[in-house]
């Protein structure tokens, strides 16, 4: 099962990547293997998809600088996802940023045991084709990456959940494109929809939790988060979001815990958990640790709109 990630920080929604074509993602799977490879964009509506070949190469190109959720799903073993962050402090000098992507039994994520691409349920079986037509469609427009795609888009899933009211992916694709578009309302209300439509699926779990953090409610969110976790350990959104939750319910301890594995598991992550992590040390007086979360938070974005005011605190927490 597909599934898209939302930003589940308030502070982040400036961190729209600053579009310009040219950059190329290339890569290698290893171990060597054709597989199915997605990058979906993190804050803005892009995704585009292509595989492997048998030597576990991969390559994208003309893609926007940015910030973008690889996915590597496998039919057997279950499905991987990493941040890649496309800039000119990431790429070479030929606008190149190379990959690789170990397929790691104990990062793959599975269903109750079964491989995530593997395993399709009723519901989706059931959708008609003509809807999964108007999805297909939608998914063309938004490689475009841009207004007139996230546009059409949209249109395309609309037609798709007039079609189908049932179809899930359909409506937490919606709720992802509102989501990315500061219609965090919007955004609830079709990742909800996707829930009822198929309350197994995980993506609309997790975005669901993203957006009621961005709404101010906190409280809510940590159940739907907490279940995440539950569903998907190594995931790294989910345990960022369920860090955020509990350091805005004012459980720092708790916070560290999921953020620091949030960190472990993908330490570009897009959600920035090292943010978090330095504000709770800062409140603990531990301006080293700070500092360290700081640092690497610019190590690994060093042209986040972020960055100077991160610079500007790491000098003001050394002193």
């Amino acid at each position: 099962m597909r599934y898209l990630f939302i930003v589940a920080i308030l502070l982040l929604a400036a961190l729209a990547p600053r579009l310009g074509w040219g950059y190329e993602l290339t890569g290698r799977i290893d171990p060597p293997s054709p597989v199915w490879i997605t990058l979906r964009g993190a804050t803005t509506p892009f995704e585009v998809s292509t595989s492997s070949n048998g030597a576990g190469r991969f390559r994208f190109t003309k893609v926007p600088a940015g910030t973008y959720t690889l996915a590597v799903v496998t039919a057997a073993r279950g499905e991987v996802a990493q941040t890649v962050e496309l800039s000119p402090g990431t790429v070479d000098a030929r606008g190149r940023l190379e990959l690789a992507l170990r397929l790691d039994a104990g990062r793959l994520e599975s269903e109750n045991g079964r491989a995530t691409a593997a395993t399709v349920s009723a519901v989706a079986l059931s959708i008609p084709d003509r809807a999964t037509e108007e999805y297909g469609e939608s998914q063309k427009c938004l490689a475009r990456g841009d207004t007139s795609g996230t546009n059409c888009a949209i249109t395309h899933l609309q037609r798709s959940v007039e079609i189908a009211p049932r179809f899930a992916d359909a409506w937490n694709q919606m709720g992802t494109i509102a989501y990315r578009e500061g219609k965090y309302s919007d955004a609830e209300t079709d990742f909800r929809k996707s829930i009822e439509a198929e309350p197994g699926a995980f993506a609309p779990l997790v975005n669901l939790g993203g957006v009621l953090l961005n709404l101010g409610r906190p409280r809510e969110a940590l159940g739907y988060n907490q279940r995440a976790v539950a569903r998907r350990p190594n995931d790294a959104l989910a345990n960022s979001q369920l860090g955020l939750s509990y350091f805005m319910l004012n459980d720092p301890d708790r916070a560290e815990r999921y953020l620091t594995e949030a960190v472990k598991l993908d330490p570009a992550h897009f959600s920035h958990p090292q943010l978090t992590l330095a504000r709770i040390y800062v409140g603990r007086g531990d301006r080293p640790a700070a500092v360290a979360e700081l640092r690497d938070f610019l190590t690994r974005h060093p042209d986040s709109p972020e960055a100077a005011g991160v610079r500007q605190e790491i000098g003001e927490l050394s002193h």
